[in-house]
């Protein structure tokens, strides 16, 4: 579970008004199920989700940067294309300058800079919401900042919104990576990792987009940093309660042998990474999914850890995902970016549509790890109840039930689950639910972390492709 930074509860907070006076009627109606007994944690949001349009479908669009074709197109100002078996863009010379005072740090410092633009990505169905995700080395004393340059359906232009501050490290040359809060024209907003049409009744939907990808470093440094992978999930996911169950298929039977780790043991832990327990749900699941793939930090990364502490490898992720104004370690892109510091491996935000979808990565043996939020009667065998969650689905059952790496477990022992297909797939997949107080929250709608090879397996490649990652 992760802790809700306090504007997510101002944003629930003027959801749950916005939708009081429909919350007897999303009730009743066939679609929303009566408000669920039992006992369940917070209820405040933590996601905001704006839904969209009315059909069954529900479209999604990853596209990513990640070739040497892809990198020689766009505008390139002062950026160079990378060939090599892993192409990505670096500085080749400085264009501009940045005075930047670090509002963590209160430090201001003057960067170089370059940058290179995507083309323009037509979205095939107008979107509601966008995810930015990328891949990335940043030495120390250099670091990225990633940019929504969107366009409407009514022809007008978004702000240049800032998706994301990153840089790997945490040293004294280094910014602290962050999230950017207070942007909004109006019609959109971004909600820290998260662009959102804020009336998509009333308001223009997102028609297309560029990515603007900047690469900051030290005046007269010849370090640069290398971007590997730029990529944006556009979607458009339809207001839903419940959605229908799939029918088990290719992975029946098939589990994955991901290493088992619980977030709840490291509960007050470095405060100033939010205190571990249920705060660190995500990098506890990105943990797993990294050590799965034969990665991980080095005995000496893990040097200023506690020798105490059980999994030091957590308490790494905690602090190198930690997004220093949503003060939490639950952004989205900032877990994909971490897994992809380590050699040879790729992070993808994403939704996906089903578990069939999931079925189709796990045969091909790429676990996947799931954003939730439920009431503890939602979810047979949990014990708990949450406003958002990540656990990652090492595979399923003979019958198609899920097997889960749930992190909110007493012990790593502890940690792997069977949860009753159908149930999860609608607390999964859903964007609205019915809170404990009978009030209206928000739901994640199917969003996923995707880590895979840099050099997937045919069989590999063709999974991801069926899912939209390519």
């Amino acid at each position: 579970m992760t802790r809700p930074a306090p504007r997510r509860a101002v944003l629930a907070a003027a959801l749950a008004a916005a939708a009081a006076t429909a919350t007897a009627t999303a009730q009743s109606a066939s679609a929303a199920p009566a408000a669920p007994s039992g006992a369940a944690g917070p209820d405040a949001a933590a996601r905001h989700h704006a839904g969209g349009g009315a059909s069954d479908e529900a479209p999604v669009d990853y596209h990513g940067w990640t070739t040497l074709p892809d990198w020689l197109f766009g505008t390139h100002h002062g950026t160079l294309p990378l060939p090599g078996r892993r192409p990505g863009v670096v500085i080749g010379r400085a264009t501009g300058t940045l005075d930047y005072t670090d509002p963590h740090t209160g430090t201001t410092a003057t960067w170089e800079s370059a940058s290179w633009t995507s083309p323009v990505r037509r979205v095939p169905h107008p979107a509601s919401e966008l995810i930015a995700s990328w891949n990335a080395h940043t030495p120390a004393g250099t670091w990225i900042q990633v940019e929504l340059l969107g366009t409407y359906t009514d022809g007008t232009a978004t702000p240049a919104y800032i998706m994301g501050r990153w840089t790997a490290g945490d040293g004294p040359e280094d910014i602290r990576r962050t999230s950017v809060d207070d942007q909004t024209d109006g019609k959109s907003s971004i909600w820290t990792d998260t662009f959102s049409i804020d009336d998509t009744t009333a308001g223009p939907l997102l028609a297309s987009y560029r990515l603007r990808l900047t690469l900051f470093r030290k005046p007269g440094s010849h370090a640069t940093p290398t971007v590997w992978r730029l990529g944006a999930m556009a979607s458009n996911i339809p207001d839903r309660y419940t959605v229908p169950a799939s029918v088990p298929g290719v992975a029946k039977g098939v589990e994955l042998p991901v290493p088992r780790y619980s977030q709840n043991i490291h509960k007050g832990q470095y405060p100033e990474y939010d205190n571990g327990g249920e705060a660190w749900c995500s990098p506890t699941s990105s943990t797993m999914v990294i050590e799965y793939w034969g990665r991980g930090p080095t005995a000496e990364q893990m040097s200023w850890v506690d020798p105490s502490y059980a999994d030091p490898q957590v308490d790494q992720g905690a602090r190198y995902t930690y997004d220093y104004q949503y003060e939490g370690c639950g952004n989205w892109p900032f877990n994909a970016a971490y897994a992809a510091t380590y050699t040879d491996l790729q992070g993808v935000i994403t939704r996906l549509h089903s578990l069939d979808d999931v079925e189709r990565l796990i045969k091909a043996g790429i676990p996947v790890i799931t954003s939730q939020s439920f009431l503890a009667s939602e979810l047979d065998g949990a014990g708990y109840g949450t406003s958002g969650h990540l656990m990652c689905i090492a595979g399923f059952t003979p019958d198609g039930d899920i097997v889960a790496n749930d992190p909110a477990s007493s012990s790593d022992d502890a940690v792997r689950n069977i949860y009753k297909r159908a149930q999860f797939e609608t607390i999964w997949l859903r964007t609205k639910r019915i809170n404990a107080s009978g009030g209206v929250s928000s739901g994640t709608g199917g969003v996923a972390y995707v880590y895979f090879p840099a050099h997937p397996s045919p069989g590999q490649r063709r999974a991801l492709a069926a899912v939209g990652i390519v």
